[in-house]
C-alpha cells in the first residue's frame, strides 16, 4: 500500500515530528508503506514520515538499490559547502539551486533499536539534511533567501495551476 504524498501548503509539513519511542508492528508497517510510496513516486530517493502525514521521526531512502531507514536522526557534524539543484516530492516539479554542507555525520536508531552513525557526502549528505528538515517542519523554501523564496513559490504555484506533466521540471538558479 502507498500513502499520498503531502504537498506544499499542507500544515503537517510545517510541524515538528515526535520521536519514535517504541519500534512495534505499527512502525514496521509505516516503514514498509513509506518504501512503497517512495518507489511509486518514481523520482524520489528519500521520504520523511511527515510527507505522508505521519508525525514521527522516521525517514527512508534508497540510493543504489540499498533501502535504508533511520529513526530519531540528528546531524552531529557537518563540513564544507556543496551547491546542487534540490528537489522535493512535496514540491513536485521544482528544482532550486541550494547550498548545504558537503559532508555530514548523522546519528539515529535502526529498526532493531540499535544506535547507528552514518557519514555521508554530497548527494547523500544533502538527502540526510533535506529529510531531517522535514522531520523538523522545515521545507526547502524555508532555507532560501527571501527573493529566491518568493520566486520559487511563485514558480511552484504556476506549475501547480498548470498541473504540469510529470516529466516537466522547472529549475531556478540562486542569484
Amino acid at each position: 500500500m502507498s500513502y499520498q504524498i503531502r504537498t506544499f501548503g499542507d500544515p503537517v509539513l510545517a510541524s515538528q515530528a515526535a520521536a519514535v519511542t517504541d519500534i512495534d508492528g505499527k512502525i514496521v508497517r509505516i516503514v514498509e508503506e513509506m518504501f512503497d510510496t517512495l518507489y511509486d513516486s518514481d523520482s524520489g530517493i528519500g521520504l520523511a514520515a511527515p510527507q505522508v502525514g505521519i508525525q514521527r521521526q522516521i525517514f527512508v531512502w534508497d540510493m543504489d538499490d540499498e533501502p535504508m531507514v533511520i529513526l530519531n536522526p540528528t546531524i552531529t557534524e557537518s563540513d564544507g559547502e556543496w551547491v546542487y539543484d534540490e528537489g522535493c516530492l512535496s514540491i513536485p516539479g521544482l528544482y532550486v539551486e541550494m547550498t548545504r554542507p558537503k559532508t555530514v555525520l548523522m546519528k539515529g536508531i535502526d529498526m532493531n533499536g540499535n544506535e547507528i552513525s552514518l557519514e555521508a557526502d554530497e548527494l547523500e549528505a544533502r538527502l540526510f539534511q533535506h529529510e531531517l528538515d522535514h522531520l523538523n517542519g522545515v521545507l526547502m523554501f524555508d532555507r532560501m533567501q527571501p527573493e529566491q523564496r518568493k520566486q520559487a513559490i511563485a514558480e511552484y504555484k504556476k506549475l501547480s495551476e498548470q498541473s504540469a506533466p510529470v516529466g516537466e521540471i522547472k529549475r531556478l538558479r540562486a542569484e
